[in-house]
């Protein structure tokens, strides 16, 4: 981690920070009132994690605010972490139930996608999940127009599952649709990019920034894309905006709250709304106005299973979480028990 010249604070004060960029014991900080200055290197605390103001102790990440101080030696340290207005976070990945927060308080996420090849519609469909959840507002961009005859009708397909959310159609090569995205950026703005790998986050960024400041390259043979961006990074643009470009996803453990899921499926939300059971599981029931919508055409199969497979994501999600959480208590209990007992017997006096 290259660590740029700052001056140092010398009059005891914490400093308020804005993370670019997070790495293993250590922070990359601007001042939050300054994105656009030079980095500095701040150490995290021996475990990584840093404390919420109600005194829970989790991993900073890129867009977090945090405190710092700075010891005799100069050194700065972080401190506290304060309260995030938004968070994009994912279901962390292996056999833990800790969820990962990818960009904290940002306003927009970009919900990037290829159209070369073919879009995932059931990918899109998660990663609007996933923004809903986050508190920011989900657009969905459309990368690669040049590279395919019927940029438009393509794009007619996602727009029937980005439902009630922005959509463009950009092409970094040859500058199509790049107005309406840079429209987003403006000042005090922060944004996120997520997406599959080849999917162009790292040219758009490099095209909004207007130098290139994350590393580029071409679909593998097999036509899936490189990890290019290996780590999260806070990038200034012009006009004062910033935004967070992450590593590819090719596989997003869902976190996902129902508000989150009924956004992203409106309209099969709006449709068992209708059904004449209020618990209607949509396969056989009588009245069910789910069945009748994929029987007259009117809402495609892939857009029930797809809705339906996520839910029950979300739903195991939930359940990890609170086995997590119930885990903890548990062993917090031991140990003030323990505690708790060593004080008696170090209280005790000596038998005669």
């Amino acid at each position: 981690m290259t660590e740029p010249a700052v001056p140092p604070v010398d009059d005891g004060t914490p400093l308020r920070v804005r993370v670019v960029r997070a790495d293993r014991g250590a922070l990359l900080v601007v001042p939050d009132d300054d994105l656009g200055a030079a980095a500095h290197r701040a150490e995290l605390p021996r475990d990584g994690l840093l404390p919420l103001p109600d005194g829970t102790r989790v991993p900073p990440t890129v867009g977090d605010v945090v405190d710092v101080e700075v010891d005799a030696t100069g050194a700065w340290r972080a401190t506290a972490l304060h309260t995030r207005r938004t968070a994009v976070v994912r279901d962390s990945a292996g056999r833990t139930s800790l969820e990962q927060a990818v960009a904290a308080n940002v306003d927009v996420v970009l919900v990037v996608e290829h159209l070369d090849p073919e879009p995932d519609l059931g990918r899109v469909e998660r990663l609007l999940t996933l923004a809903w959840r986050s508190g920011a507002r989900p657009v969905v961009v459309l990368t690669k127009a040049d590279l395919v005859p019927d940029a438009d009708g393509m794009a007619a397909e996602v727009a029937q599952v980005a439902i009630g959310v922005d959509m463009h159609v950009v092409s970094v090569v040859d500058g199509t649709g790049l107005g309406p995205v840079r429209a987003l950026l403006t000042p005090g703005v922060a944004l996120v990019a997520v997406g599959p790998s080849g999917a162009g986050k790292s040219s758009l960024v490099n095209e909004l920034a207007g130098r290139e400041v994350m590393a580029t390259h071409g679909l593998r043979a097999d036509g899936r894309g490189r990890h290019t961006t290996t780590h999260r990074q806070l990038v200034p643009l012009p006009g004062g905006a910033v935004l967070v470009d992450t590593p590819g996803v090719r596989g997003v453990g869902l976190v996902a709250a129902p508000e989150a899921l009924d956004a992203t499926f409106a309209d099969v939300t709006a449709l068992a709304a209708r059904c004449r059971f209020s618990d209607c599981a949509h396969v056989t029931e009588p009245g069910c106005a789910v069945r009748a919508a994929i029987e007259s055409g009117d809402l495609p199969e892939r857009r029930l299973a797809s809705w339906r497979k996520l839910a029950r994501e979300a739903a195991y999600a939930a359940r990890r979480a609170d086995a997590r959480l119930a885990a903890e208590e548990r062993a917090r209990w031991k140990r003030v028990t323990r505690e708790y007992h060593q004080r008696l017997r170090g209280a005790g006096s000596p038998r005669a």
